[in-house]
């Protein structure tokens, strides 16, 4: 196998388990459930340049090793992963859809800034978002909306603390949203059970120690450039493709560092470093990412890119187009969705998977409603 030579498996026609029977082949849970996969897109980069191939489940291995020798048993390495079902994060199971309700304790980010700069107010509109079926509570103190400015991490520490020790105080599972080791080491000890981390553990240099002590689950974010410049002519050779190899890279330096893949979740960083095009391509190809083994988080919430492909609604009206990306994500087997709008994501989550679970076929009406994952 040539030293350059990368496989990546997409998993293509995904749908409910209970449909395998009309499938021709044998098919595979997708991390588990609750979507099942009979096909791969294989693409293989190596120095002659990129070979791809849609295929059975039965052809993969063999197709890997008739490209280069050595490779089938890479292909298999993947196929497990993709199909391994995913642990606990938190306490938190992932036999369903999970809901990340975002708190961001800040005066300038994109969508609510300044909505919750008081801690009182952000602890009460958190406990609300646990009432609208929120399952975790994403609290940042630190804006990374395109073109933001660094804060001090005084700033920093005094408008999150109270916020995580009050949402805590109160029963909630809180995330920490933030690329500093010295807020990540005091958020956890005030009780946060994840940390989220825009520059995947890579932007200060104590954090991967940080993250290794403190023991909790890690959200691993890709992001080109940083927020003041992130936007400025980002590019790619293939979007995906790159971002999964980035990924790939910080699941590495975790393990080295001593944070076990069951810690770990990665997110593709929709609209950090990315144009419409991007976005979208990462969209369409976001299942690739389960072939890393851990859950994949979507945060596709208000993001500009859904403004520019309809009429440049501003942030706070983009919630028919961030409900479509949560849809078409989860059609795609994502597991934890970041999103402002907590109650409509909910309700949509629920009707999504009540459809997944109905009867299928014409005189199934009468055999009654599988029960809802």
């Amino acid at each position: 196998m040539g030293a350059q030579d990368k496989l990546t498996l997409r998993p293509l026609g995904l749908w409910d388990p209970a449909e395998g029977e009309a499938a021709e082949g044998p098919r595979r849970l997708l991390a588990g459930g609750p979507l099942s996969f009979g096909h791969c897109e294989a693409v293989l980069r190596s120095d002659q340049g990129l070979r791809r191939a849609a295929l059975s489940l039965p052809a993969i291995e063999a197709w890997a090793e008739e490209q280069t020798p050595g490779l089938g048993a890479e292909a298999a390495a993947i196929l497990q992963r993709l199909s391994s079902p995913r642990g606990s994060l938190g306490g938190l199971t992932l036999e369903r859809p999970r809901i990340m309700g975002i708190l961001n304790i800040t005066p300038d980010s994109f969508s609510d800034g300044g909505d919750r700069f008081d801690p009182e107010v952000a602890v009460r509109d958190g406990l609300a978002m646990l009432e609208e079926g929120a399952d975790i509570l994403d609290v940042g103190g630190e804006s990374t909306r395109p073109g933001a400015a660094a804060i001090s991490l005084e700033e920093e520490r005094a408008r999150v603390l109270p916020v995580v020790k009050g949402l805590v105080q109160a029963g909630a599972c809180v995330s920490i949203d933030t690329r500093h080791a010295a807020i990540m080491q005091d958020a956890v000890a005030a009780g946060a059970a994840m940390i989220n981390d825009v520059t995947a553990l890579a932007g200060d240099p104590d954090s991967l120690a940080v993250a290794a002590a403190a023991e909790v689950p890690v959200i691993l974010m890709h992001m080109q450039g940083e927020p003041r410049t992130m936007q400025q002519d980002p590019r790619y050779r293939h979007v995906a493709l790159d971002i999964y190899d980035y990924l790939a890279e910080r699941l590495e330096a975790c393990a080295a560092a001593g944070i076990a893949l069951e810690r770990l979740v990665v997110d593709p960083g929709i609209g950090f470093g990315k144009t419409v095009a991007h976005n979208l391509q990462l969209l369409e190809q976001i299942a690739v990412f389960h072939g890393l083994g851990c859950p994949v988080l979507l945060g596709a919430s208000r993001k500009s890119f859904i403004a520019r492909l309809s009429h440049g609604e501003a942030p706070k009206d983009r919630l028919p187009g961030s409900l479509a990306a949560v849809l078409f994500a989860l059609q795609r087997g994502v597991q934890i969705l970041r999103v402002h709008d907590v109650a409509e994501t909910a309700q949509a989550v629920a009707v999504w998977q009540a459809m997944m679970q109905a009867p299928s076929g014409f005189g199934a009406t009468d055999k009654g409603h599988r029960a809802l994952v």
